[in-house]
């Protein structure tokens, strides 16, 4: 049978994505491979996660990505919607680390692969068994009728609530010690960014894998 290994927030803590995978017993033939979102910002390696996970891409295209809260405020950053809110929230670490690679100061500092990978970035993911989502959800709320601010922003009315989707939700966006696992929800951010680990659930068999 086949398995879903989702993996949570890493904020360019390059080196743990480098040594969580090496972990993961994934079988990239027939597995999926989720991504929870929040990629990039307050870790120093955001670009090379970035460069990993597009080479992981080019060879595994059935790895879905998620967008988290912090892409969306790198787009916002980006076309001038809301400048101030990504530099609050770590997001300088990663205009620094992308300046400093590009050859030319004058030109874009972000690559157009980088961009188009932002883009391309789902909100959500729903197999059989579970629902995968940044944030998590707005209880009482149809999967299609969610409100994109809820999958990326929301915390205690999603956390502490005990609605059932119907099938567990995978989530991240909000930091724990130790994955949170509840009949309704299964918490995989443990703050990697923050000097603890990152963490990768293997489902259905509920097996956690960190680094």
């Amino acid at each position: 049978m086949s398995k879903t290994f989702a993996i949570g927030d890493i904020h360019g803590t390059f080196d743990r994505l480098q040594n969580l995978m090496q972990k993961i017993p994934i079988d990239y033939d027939n597995d999926t491979l989720v991504f929870i979102g929040d990629y990039i910002d307050r870790g120093p390696g955001s670009v090379e996660v970035v460069d990993y996970l597009l080479d992981l891409k080019s060879r595994v295209p059935g790895t879905i990505f998620l967008k988290g809260n912090h892409e969306d405020m790198l787009q916002k950053y980006l076309d001038g919607t809301d400048r101030f809110t990504y530099l609050l929230n770590g997001g300088q670490k990663t205009l620094d680390s992308y300046l400093s690679k590009t050859a030319r100061p004058d030109s874009f500092p972000i690559p157009a692969d980088h961009m188009d990978f932002f883009k391309s970035l789902r909100l959500c993911y729903e197999t059989e068994s579970h629902i995968f989502v940044h944030a998590g959800l707005r209880p009482k709320v149809p999967l299609a009728s969610q409100e994109t601010e809820d999958m990326l922003w929301i915390r205690d009315k999603f956390i502490y609530s005990k609605y059932h989707f119907g099938k567990p939700v995978v989530f991240g966006h909000t930091p724990l010690e130790k994955p949170l696992v509840e009949f309704n929800k299964i918490g995989i951010d443990t703050g990697a960014v923050y000097g603890n680990a990152l963490t990768c659930v293997q489902l259905p068999d509920m097996q956690f894998f960190s680094a």
